[in-house]
């Protein structure tokens, strides 16, 4: 047994000492590991930041209100007499006789990207006077809050990265309507952060809805009233309504758009992949046969066959553990932090975001080499053990 350890560790250092005079082909395999690796990280980093930027505006404690049936805000509504209902259930955290919740209106304009100076479809929401204190996440970090009963608004950080004409001090033109942007806000890297924020009795008048709503979002007594409230509200005939965590909701919207992205970078990579499996294979199949004469020598001198077939797999493994590396520090680099914005299918809105290179795509990264670095060094490693060693002694 200490034997064969002692023989496997031998002929594996071997290898390793000689890759660098096999620099260009060993480079070959590493490049195209490290490329592979790159755009699997990086693609999945999309899909981790959109993720990111949906579940960070949820709270367990804030529950949304939509009407029954409504798979969105689009397609919700809400009359002022519901609201009021929805503002007297039980559990819903008050402030005096004040309920701390927030009827609001969400609706869709056009801006250009200032990327591209496409059109873009950038979320509005009306708010109520509430709302900093339902969204306590939230702060101004320039300029000020928008006066109520005004054409004022605030724009999220993220939507002032993204799109035109958004910075504190200029005007918003939207059809015939026109917008003062007052401030600038942070909402902790949530969704909120791409939206533009006014009074909803303002845009109400301003897109005719009357005195109508789409959502309420509430903020509850605790965490555990959710049940109270929820029950309280549909067991009420006044009002026809579904009510749900905010987490909740976020997480199911950002699962289309994620399932899509992690398909795609899924299947990118996995094609790529074979590329790169090939690569490792005629790299380590050109070791091979340059070391004919050594691998034939070491077993005419007693180094048992299953030492040379670990020794190769060792040395394949180490290429594509250093291609994994270089490519996920290149993916980090590149993309982690990068800002761009996408489409919410649900809301046929912008979101903007931030890619996520996190530790777990790193992790998966450099597994997805190793494994590909262990099938392409399989081959090679068992011709390795078979070669006869009186031909290979025989070969310059």
């Amino acid at each position: 047994m200490f034997n064969w350890i002692g023989q496997t560790i031998a002929v594996t250092a071997l290898n390793l000492r000689t890759i660098p005079q096999r620099l260009g082909s060993s480079g070959v395999a590493i490049i195209g590991i490290a490329g592979v690796v790159i755009v699997l990280v990086s693609v999945l980093s999309i899909a981790s930041g959109f993720t990111a930027a949906m579940h960070g505006s949820g709270s367990t404690s804030r529950a949304l209100v939509m009407r029954s049936g409504a798979d969105s805000e689009m397609t919700s509504g809400l009359g002022g007499a519901e609201v009021d209902v929805i503002k007297q259930a039980p559990g819903l955290r008050r402030d005096g006789h004040t309920a701390v919740a927030s009827a609001e209106l969400f609706v869709i304009i056009d801006l250009p990207k200032i990327s591209t100076n496409t059109p873009a479809n950038v979320p509005m929401r009306g708010v109520d006077r509430t709302v900093m204190r339902v969204r306590d996440e939230v702060t101004i970090v320039e300029g000020r809050m928008f006066e109520f009963g005004t054409n004022e608004v605030v724009v999220g950080r993220g939507a002032n990265g993204q799109f035109a004409g958004l910075t504190v001090g200029n005007e918003l033109h939207s059809g015939q309507d026109t917008w003062k942007v007052v401030g600038m806000f942070e909402a902790d890297g949530g969704i909120y952060e791409t939206e533009i924020w006014c009074d909803s009795r303002v845009l109400q008048g301003a897109y005719r809805r009357g005195n109508s709503y789409q959502t309420v979002l509430a903020r509850l007594d605790s965490s555990e009233s959710f049940n109270t409230f929820r029950d309280w509200l549909l067991a009420n005939p006044q009002v026809n309504v579904q009510v749900r965590r905010e987490t909740e909701y976020y997480a199911a919207q950002s699962r289309a758009l994620s399932g899509l992205i992690q398909g795609v970078g899924y299947g990118i990579a996995a094609l790529m992949g074979i590329g790169a499996v090939f690569g490792a294979i005629l790299t380590m199949y050109t070791a091979v046969s340059t070391r004919a004469r050594e691998i034939a020598t070491l077993r005419a001198l007693g180094f048992n066959t299953t030492s040379v077939v670990v020794s190769v797999l060792v040395e394949s493994l180490a290429l594509a553990a250093l291609g994994g590396v270089m490519g996920g520090v290149a993916a980090y680099l590149a993309f982690n932090g990068y800002q761009t914005s996408t489409m919410n299918f649900q809301t046929f809105s912008q979101v903007a975001f931030a890619f996520q290179v996190t530790p777990q795509l790193l992790v998966m990264g450099l597994v997805y080499a190793l494994l590909m670095g262990l099938v392409g060094g399989l081959f090679p490693a068992i011709r390795a053990a078979r070669l006869p060693i009186p031909s290979a002694l025989r070969e310059l």
